[in-house]
């Protein structure tokens, strides 16, 4: 069974379609968005060696070419080399403004492939095929695209929405456990920030979901794009409720940056450290009482997902680097530190000119932990 959410953003609006077989119908739902019968298909090694036999045939059976732009696995491709590979590519195929990409695979070829679209001559549409948990629930929804820098995640992106997502959610049997449980990070995110009967549900079938068990794992799909399409619909480019959706993401992108980005720690670890931490920051405060903090941590942890700086490859950390990584953070406004915290479980809020002394001070607590 197929769930369709729709992202209502008047001319620009798009679907969302969420359930198993997605994949083999493909090129029947995206031939109507073709002016040309071919598209060009990014994708990385991992995912184009597993699916993309099966995605080339869906296409040909509804009579459009494939041009695929294969690149390497991993968030080091998500930079500006990687993003000059992949326009020199569409340069080289004669793409116009009239064709469209198809981003086929996890959050960063999604990113990638997104931003792309954005700037290759001046914008071409392009359709999402998510091919991990975080990606289905989370990047390959709202528009959100970007590369990353050496002084930090996402700083170069822009708005682009997708003319279609297809989370076929069958493509997630093949998706290793620690990236399922990486994806699951994003999932329990959208209840700790603004749905504790989703937050209680996941504590209660959250080890269904990470199993893949099929009806769990279709509600919290199409539970999380309910949510984030709804957000979306209201704030496009981050300006107000948007930036709820950033929770954990201040802590977690600087331990991001302070270990280098690479296969250590994966983004949805990092997101599942942070939440933690802004939970926990956010107790400190005196904003959240101690024991929903203690719950979210505890969710969080029985996933088997990092929750503090101890948990993380490279600890010790410095307090004052992981400062500097935040200051850095596009969420940054004026020079002031902002942060995603919670006044309970489901009631996050943004924290503008959060002290920067009392950050660190708090990391150098729990770093001791």
């Amino acid at each position: 069974m197929t769930a369709t959410v729709a992202v209502g953003l008047g001319e620009r609006a798009y679907e969302v379609l969420i359930g198993p077989g997605l994949l083999d119908q493909a090129g029947e739902r995206i031939a109507p968005l073709l002016k040309r019968a071919r598209s060009a298909v990014v994708s990385d090694e991992t995912v184009w060696g597993l699916h993309g036999a099966r995605l080339t045939a869906a296409f040909a059976r509804a009579g459009v070419a494939v041009m695929p732009i294969v690149v390497a696995p991993g968030e080091q491709t998500k930079s500006f080399d990687g993003l000059a590979e992949v326009i020199d590519r569409l340069l080289a195929l004669e793409l116009d403004r009239g064709d469209l990409i198809t981003a086929f695979g996890g959050g960063v070829v999604g990113d990638l492939a997104g931003f792309t679209a954005a700037i290759f001559k001046r914008g071409v549409g392009f359709v999402q095929i998510p091919t991990t948990l975080l990606a289905q629930v989370d990047s390959s929804v709202g528009g959100k695209t970007a590369i990353d820098t050496a002084r930090g995640k996402n700083l170069v992106g822009a708005f682009h929405q997708p003319r279609l997502v297809l989370a076929d959610l069958d493509v997630l049997a093949t998706l290793p456990d620690r990236e399922m449980r990486a994806g699951y990070a994003e999932v329990i995110k959208y209840g700790l920030l603004g749905d504790v009967g989703f937050f209680e549900w996941l504590e209660a079938h959250g080890a269904q979901v990470l199993a893949r068990e099929p009806a769990a794992l279709a509600h919290a799909v199409a539970r999380c794009v309910e949510i984030k399409a709804e957000i979306v619909a209201e704030d496009e480019t981050e300006q107000g409720r948007r930036a709820l959706l950033n929770l954990g993401h201040t802590f977690g992108h600087a331990l991001e940056s302070e270990t280098g980005h690479g296969p250590a720690l994966l983004h949805g670890e990092a997101v599942a450290a942070g939440q933690a931490l802004a939970f926990r920051f956010s107790e400190a405060q005196g904003f959240c009482p101690t024991q929903e903090a203690r719950r979210a941590t505890a969710a969080i942890a029985a996933a088997g997902l990092p929750t503090g700086l101890p948990q993380v490859p490279g600890h010790p950390f410095a307090a004052d680097r992981l400062v500097r990584h935040m200051a850095q953070d596009k969420k940054a406004d004026g020079g002031k530190l902002t942060f995603i915290l919670a006044r309970g479980l489901g009631q996050a809020f943004v924290a503008k000119d959060v002290d920067a002394g009392a950050v660190t001070a708090f990391l150098l607590t729990e770093g001791a932990r």
